[in-house]
């Protein structure tokens, strides 16, 4: 059988879905889905290839959109997935992550849910607002959302989150008890003494390496990596242009190699440094870095790139992509060497994910 990349676009009116076959040269796109609903973070599970996408808003209500045969038809649905009387209101799902018969979704504010039930119902992973820090966790520029879901690959009981502005958390009991993991990570914004609180950093992407259980974090304050789960972190964003950026993309077959977007820094627009667009790639860990530019453009390139919004497939030479704040989106069919713009003119792109299946649909 054949086999079909699929490009997941969570965008500010719905989801896009590009599609090619394993060269990758040419694309195909559709869209958009989900009533053009605000939709943050889009997945797919590669058992199946069933299509999972959060989001909503003040006016809709937070959702997860359920489509089963590939970004045909959808339905949504959104039962248990409230806060408890007297809480503040979800307003959005901001991210999702599949792990076996388990769907995890993160919202705004901060906090977990889960389904058993393939999205038809939801839970409250009510340990995490029980944990003794909640009252002082402080919003982020985007609000105090739950960006970031890694499930152990090993162990359906482990699982690290990352929320802007309280830090990592780690669970290794299901959710009902959680411990910060910011170890090493600096919080610059905090007064002087203070810099290394033992949560309150504002984690921007948290993603884990493959087939391992080494963790990379890209911070407001810095670019990090983990090779203990996250007891300690040490610093890997020398040589990078800027210690400031938002998404974090690891390889799929190869623990030492990781994606970046670093932005010119937080108070000066937030886009390309110099206004020339890269993506930088280590293939050591972080001891070193080098920049990707070949197709890429190197004048008035003025976008960003959000927390969610790069990702790599699962082929032998791993595909790289990337959506901006302006719309286009970036495919790399050969590791990050060479760039080719495969969409334009869309709405402000939130999140990329791929899924790779077979022509009939099942996944891969």
């Amino acid at each position: 059988m054949t086999q079909r990349v699929l490009v997941l676009l969570g965008t500010k009116k719905g989801v896009f879905i590009l599609e090619s076959d394993v060269s990758r040269r040419d694309w195909d796109l559709r869209g958009p889905f989900c009533e053009t609903w605000p939709i943050q973070h889009a997945v797919g599970d590669p058992r199946n290839g069933t299509i999972y996408a959060g989001g909503g808003s003040e006016w809709f209500g937070p959702a997860v959109w359920k489509s089963t045969d590939l970004g045909e038809t959808w339905t949504h649905a959104r039962e248990g997935l409230v806060n408890e009387a007297g809480a503040v209101p979800i307003k959005t799902v901001w991210s999702l992550a599949v792990r076996d018969e388990t769907l995890y979704v993160g919202v705004e504010p901060a906090g977990l849910f889960r389904s058993d039930d393939q999205g038809a119902t939801f839970t409250h992973v009510e340990g995490l607002q029980k944990h003794p820090s909640r009252p002082e966790w402080n919003p982020g520029g985007a609000g105090l959302i739950l960006h970031s879901i890694v499930p152990a690959r090993d162990d359906p009981e482990q699982l690290w989150i990352g929320i802007s502005a309280a830090g990592v958390f780690h669970t290794a009991d299901g959710g009902r008890t959680w411990e910060p993991r910011n170890r090493g990570t600096r919080a610059d914004f905090m007064p002087e003494g203070q810099k290394y609180p033992e949560f309150g950093q504002c984690v921007h992407s948290l993603v884990m390496a493959a087939n391992s259980g080494r963790l990379y974090q890209q911070n407001h304050c810095g670019m990090y990596r983990s090779d203990d789960g996250g007891r300690g972190w040490a610093s890997i964003e020398s040589g990078l242009p800027s210690s400031f950026g938002f998404p974090a993309a690891a390889h799929p077959h190869d623990a030492n190699t990781l994606y970046l977007m670093p932005l010119n820094g937080d108070t000066k627009g937030r886009f390309m440094p110099e206004a020339k667009a890269a993506v930088w790639k280590t293939t050591d860990g972080g001891e070193t870095w080098r920049d990707l530019r070949q197709g890429l453009p190197q004048t008035s390139a003025y976008f960003g790139v959000l927390r969610q919004a790069m990702a790599t497939d699962t082929l032998a030479r791993a595909g790289v992509y990337f959506g901006t704040t302006s719309g286009s989106v970036y495919a790399s069919a050969d590791e990050g060497d060479t760039w080719t713009c495969i969409a334009q003119d869309l709405p402000m792109i939130s999140s990329v994910e791929t899924l790779v299946v077979e022509s009939g649909g099942a996944g891969e």
